[in-house]
């Protein structure tokens, strides 16, 4: 079966704020981009509730009704967004070859890859179940929802006590769950933690089911290391135990850190590919918020457009 091969000047793999925001800044430089939004046209918002930290929305607004706006946004500048998943990729030479689906190759001579990061879960189905009802794994983006209300941090690394502190300042009490009898986090950030009068750690715990109601999340069944349990009342359970970067596809040609996430050079999206650039969550193991991600999306594509206009 021969496969259709189309070729475009800026290719953009991902559909999240990084993705589309790319996309709008390429079409109003007449760059024509093709995006595909691969498995979850959206990104990671379009699992949230409301986003009330993005600016331009003043009184909030859902994950899935702003990543519409974004993407109409792009689309009104004439960006072509199409539904499809990137299964291979050949970045050896220009222009650079992806297979869409395994039935349709775009040739391009500049990249961008935005294909984000997947929120670790604990893979319990009572967690899937209160997804965008309670449980999150993201507290800057929903601690706010639960102020002056009891939550629940699971993880014991820096990222989790980080999100710990920042709960404490938001919800009436914070537990964390932490599987093991020490924290893996830095020295400064267990002390912040300690310190803290309203988290309380319950050691060598992990969660054994998420309890809930058609409004939420209510509580949480745990399950100790030596066999009892324990159920504490919560109304929002937070997951810290990590991110996995969608790198895989092009971790063959592109350098990566040891956590899978694109590695770019200096404060720019270039990877050590040339004309191959990254955005988002993929390359950002920092902040991970939609706002930072849509800024990186933004100077991808100020520097996908100086890469093609200097080979002309």
């Amino acid at each position: 079966m021969s496969i259709k091969v189309e070729k475009t000047p800026c290719l953009i793999i991902g559909g999240g704020p990084a993705g589309y925001t790319a996309a709008i800044y390429l079409s109003r430089a007449n760059l024509k981009p093709v995006l595909y939004e691969g498995s979850a046209p959206g990104g990671q918002l379009t699992t949230t509730t409301d986003v009330e930290n993005f600016p331009g929305y003043p009184n909030g607004v859902s994950g899935q009704a702003m990543m519409a706006d974004i993407k109409a946004q792009a689309e009104r500048f004439g960006a072509d967004i199409r539904f499809g998943m990137a299964t291979r990729a050949d970045l050896s030479q220009r222009p650079f070859k992806i297979t869409i689906d395994d039935a349709h190759q775009i040739e391009a001579d500049a990249l961008i890859i935005a294909t984000g990061a997947t929120a670790r879960y604990l893979g319990l189905e009572s967690e899937q179940r209160f997804r965008g009802q309670g449980v999150s794994a993201c507290a800057t983006c929903d601690g706010f929802f639960y102020r002056n209300r009891d939550v629940a941090v699971v993880g014991g690394g820096d990222t989790a006590c980080e999100e710990a502190v920042y709960l404490a300042g938001i919800c009436r009490k914070v537990y964390m769950i932490v599987r093991r009898n020490v924290l893996r986090a830095s020295k400064t950030m267990q002390a912040r933690v300690m310190c803290n009068p309203k988290i309380e750690i319950l050691w060598e715990h992990q969660p054994a089911e998420v309890l809930g109601d058609e409004s939420g999340v209510t509580g949480l069944r745990l399950a100790g290391k030596n066999g009892g349990e324990r159920t504490i009342d919560i109304h929002g359970l937070f997951l810290a135990i990590g991110h996995h970067p969608n790198s895989e596809l092009f971790k063959h040609a592109v350098e990566t850190d040891d956590q899978g996430y694109i590695v770019t050079r200096g404060k720019s999206s270039h990877t050590n590919v040339p004309g191959v650039f990254a955005a988002g969550d993929v390359q950002d193991t920092s902040y991970k918020q939609a706002i930072t991600a849509a800024a990186s999306g933004c100077m991808a594509a100020i520097d996908a457009e100086r890469f093609l206009n200097a080979l002309n």
